[in-house]
């Protein structure tokens, strides 16, 4: 797509169709099925937000305009009541995105246009012809084909082609070329072709070729009309048959040049991007990496808020002089970066940036040093009297500890920081940080070795690092001030904080694996695979590939013409729930054995990706993200150990692959028995609840019988279930919709049963309701250590992502105190045990393992479950289970 270059004197206006671009994306992306944790879908804004970028990069407008199709009919459906009446209706996963897109715009400080009465295409012809009349040059972005009648030497129009990449560039000359008709005469084909996306009916007989024929014999469509008498053969006689359609065509395809807004073009300049703002919506739409990398790039000439560049002078210390410049340091904090790699259970560390309390700064390789360095080096950085800041210290820890160097004395840590001061965003790049909090610039981060880089390598590493180490150090100061206005310096300093040495040291020990018992266990589901794939080939005659949905769908509803399932772009969806609707739909098997070969396949590949993770030493070493979910849950990667299925089976096999090592007797696990309902039981104070744990009996079988108004022994197991799931629903937000697709019963039946809970359980209902209230007070909801979670779209005027914010108020509050409890508990845990040599291997959800070296079980039993329970007190005690055995799975309980 080669740039358009602008006279470089005249000012150029970009005209987008914001709907054709937005649905464009959308359609382009769906299959990525992009969405929050929350499940907010942004394909639509994703795809548009990178469109825009690039436009704006390769394009350089000085004026630009985003245009909008409204809702109202226009005066093209008053002349005909059909106009785009065949199309579908607004897919559900799109709805809501337009308006996240607006907010983009507005942050952007892009104008955005619409009208009553009138499609984008007319604004945008409006303001193309008033813009040219000006002296403007002008370039349009659509996927409407109708645009090109506004092309001329002035304006060019980008035609999308296929995805949100390939575009097309449209001159007099390329529309020449490609429909053989000059730009005037494309909306006379266009009434002669007619379009189906508008409903606007051809000519039975006529194709494309006809029409570009007729108008090239003819000249323009009214000589054509005039001497109609003069087309021959069977085409004549449908050309007179349907002139009136035609000529009705021509006037619904005629865009409108003359709109009267109450703008002009040359008022359509792009203003001051708020960053902030910005920031906000891609965090709260999860957005992150390189899309918001290249949009910040994209809008750096225009960046109003950088005061200059982050500057310091460093001294790169020679061998011998390390000892010295660090006797030296003044008294304060130092901010320090690292350069190395971290991975697998170990690290390399390559160089060391300190930036003083003075405003100088230090880089010293750490394999370059003499014995009085090295011994002044180690015990300056383990001092715990000398206040250290670090950005994302866990990987520079665990390198440190490869070289046989400790860190102490962190005060302060900028990613958790930020983490907590943006619950919203899931990565916290140090360059986007200091732009945000400091208004100065610093290079980006880069990871050229497909490992997870602590700090970018560099020839000038010296510079850079020690930039890096002063950026840090300021970045602190501004965090935790922000942070302290929001309450949350207790949970940074003495929850999170000290959780980045006890994850390093979980993460270092790794966990045992049976390298055999994964091999023959992925072997096992590799043949069950091969197993379902014959079955599912037997059962419709002909062998077809079950991972192609092309082919599925073909089998499903051309060959075996099966119910249909829910529709989509490419078809019909043949996702696992559409997969268990046909299988209680037909007797046919083949959706039973689809459903049992994707189990399958999903089991394979899990085992296959753990054998992959197994170390030299045949442990297993998990990274555990402090920093990613915003509930304040850790998650797990390479590989996701929190995602091990133990709800079948056969998905607990593989936890029996996860084995006590040499040196150590068993495992022990020990959890949280129904966390979230006690605390929910807490918050509510509710009586009802509170004697429900208290009684003695099954929870789900205790309030079943409340709501059932039943004696616990007459509760059926249906009863029970349906409680089961009432209970944990409210406690994560369940809707009646979604309480009802669990339980397979009406929607109806599923507010009368959650009607019938409040009634027994007032407490909670009052509850949930105040929370939700308070929420959209506030702005944000709070777990029992006052972790935030902020939800603007509480006040909302889009329905669903205000439904979506009460959802998130609903279950933050509890979820996230069940985070804060068991990251307390292992803290607690952890200081208890420094003495013993058993240790702490896996946290997974409300679950820890521990290794148990010979001779300790039963005192680290008695240790972890009085520390676990001691975490927090809650009106209903927290109740820990315990389980102990050689393998993960049977130690569980």
């Amino acid at each position: 797509m080669p740039k358009n270059e602008a006279t470089p004197t005249r000012p150029r206006l970009l005209l987008l169709d914001g709907h054709s671009l937005a649905y464009r994306a959308f359609y382009a992306l769906k299959d990525a099925n992009l969405m929050t944790t929350d499940g907010q879908h942004t394909e639509a804004v994703y795809g548009f937000t990178s469109m825009l970028t690039n436009i704006l990069r390769d394009e350089a407008p000085t004026h630009v305009v985003v245009c909008f199709d409204r809702s109202e009919p226009t005066f093209r459906h008053e002349a005909f009541a059909n106009y785009k009446a065949n199309r579908s209706a607004t897919p559900e996963n799109f709805v809501g995105q337009i308006q996240l897109i607006f907010e983009l715009l507005d942050a952007l400080r892009i104008p955005h246009l619409s009208l009553a009465g009138f499609e984008a295409d007319d604004l945008i012809a409006t303001l193309a012809t008033q813009a040219t009349e000006e002296g403007m040059d002008v370039l349009i972005v659509t996927g409407d084909r109708d645009a090109l009648q506004l092309v001329n030497e002035r304006v060019t129009v980008l035609m999308t082609r296929r995805g949100i990449s390939d575009m097309t560039r449209f001159t007099p000359e390329a529309v020449q070329e490609k429909y053989g008709l000059s730009p005037v005469q494309y909306p006379d084909f266009a009434a002669l072709r007619g379009d189906p996306s508008d409903n606007l009916p051809s000519i039975p007989g006529v194709g494309e070729k006809t029409a570009i024929k007729w108008i090239l014999d003819f000249g323009s469509l009214d000589e054509l009309v005039r001497r109609a008498d003069e087309v021959k053969g069977k085409v004549g006689g449908m050309l007179r048959e349907h002139l009136g359609q035609v000529i009705h065509n021509r006037m619904l395809t005629e865009l409108k040049r003359d709109v009267v807004l109450d703008v002009r073009p040359t008022e359509l300049t792009m203003g001051q991007w708020d960053r902030e703002k910005i920031n906000e919506l891609l965090d709260s739409l999860q957005i992150r990496g390189e899309l918001r990398e290249r949009l910040f790039k994209t809008l750096g000439t225009a960046e109003p808020e950088i005061e200059g560049a982050v500057e310091v002078q460093v001294t790169s210390l020679a061998p011998g002089e390390v000892a010295a410049w660090l006797s030296a340091l003044p008294e304060g904090r130092a901010g320090l970066a690292f350069r190395g790699v971290y991975g697998s259970g170990t690290g390399r560390l390559d160089g060391i940036a300190i930036a003083s309390p003075d405003d100088s700064a230090a880089y010293l390789d750490p394999t370059q040093l003499t014995p009085e360095d090295e011994k002044a080096l180690s015990a300056w950085l383990a001092d715990d009297t000398r206040p250290k800041t670090v950005h994302d210290a866990k990987g520079p820890l665990l390198a440190l500890w490869a070289h046989g160097l400790d860190l102490r004395g962190l005060t302060c840590d900028t990613a958790l920081a930020a983490y907590l001061a943006l619950p919203g965003q899931r990565s916290f790049p140090l360059d986007d940080l200091v732009l945000r909090y400091l208004h100065r610039e610093l290079k980006a981060e880069s990871d050229g070795n497909g490992q997870t880089s602590l700090f970018e390598e560099d020839d000038t590493a010296a510079k850079e690092l020690g930039t890096r180490a002063l950026a840090v150090r300021d970045l602190a100061i501004a965090l935790e001030s922000f942070l302290s206005e929001r309450g949350g310096t207790r949970l940074v300093t003495e929850v999170e904080l000290p959780l980045v040495r006890v994850l390093a040291e979980v993460e270092r020990a790794g966990i045992a694996a049976d390298r055999q018992y994964f091999a023959a266990l992925e072997a096992e589901f590799a043949a069950a695979v091969k197993q379902a794939t014959e079955a599912a080939h037997d059962s419709v005659g002909e062998q077809f590939n079950l991972g192609s949905p092309k082919q599925l769908q073909e089998i499903l509803f051309v060959k075996l013409n099966l119910p249909k399932t829910g529709k989509t772009k490419t078809g019909y969806t043949t996702d696992a729930d559409a997969l268990v609707w046909l299988a209680g739909q037909t007797e046919h098997e083949l959706p039973t054995i689809m459903l049992r070969h994707r189990d399958q396949q999903k089991l394979r590949t899990t085992v296959e990706g753990l054998i992959k993770e197994i170390g030299d030493e045949g442990r297993i070493h998990t990274t555990f993200n402090q920093i990613v979910a915003a509930t304040g849950r850790l998650s797990s990667e390479k590989p996701n150990l929190q995602n091990i299925p133990i709800r079948t089976a056969e998905g607990r096999r593989i936890r029996k692959g996860f084995v006590v090592g040499a040196g150590f007797e068993t495992l022990l696990t020990a959890d949280y028995s129904q966390i979230e309902l006690r605390i929910m039981a807490d918050m509510s104070g509710d009586a009802s609840l509170i004697e429900a744990f208290e009684s003695g009996h099954d929870f789900h079988l205790a309030t079943a019988a409340k709501v059932f108004d039943v004696a616990p022994e007459a509760v059926t197991g249906e009863m029970r279930a349906k409680i089961k799931a009432m209970n944990y629903g409210l406690a994560y937000g369940l809707s009646d919709f979604g309480l009802s697709g669990q339980l397979n019963i009406p929607v109806a039946e599923a507010r009368e049963l959650k009607n019938g809970y409040f009634e027994e359980f007032g407490g909670v209902r009052d509850y949930l309701e105040a929370i939700v209230a308070q929420a959209r007070k506030d702005g944000y909801t709070e777990t029992i250590l006052g972790r935030r979670r902020y939800l603007p779209d509480l006040t909302s005027d889009n329905r669903q992502r205000r439904e979506m914010a009460e959802r998130m108020a609903l279950n933050a509050p509890i979820q996230g105190s069940a985070a804060d409890i068991i990251k307390v508990a292992m803290l607690n845990v952890q200081r208890a045990i420094e003495g013993m040599r058993s240790r702490m291997l896996l946290q997974v959800h409300d679950e820890l393992v521990f290794e148990v070296a010979p001779g300790e079980l039963d005192s680290l039993r008695e240790v972890v479950v009085a520390r676990m329970r001691e975490a927090y007190q809650l009106r209903v005690p927290l109740d820990v289970s315990v389980g102990v055995g050689t393998t993960w799975e049977d130690a569980g309980h």
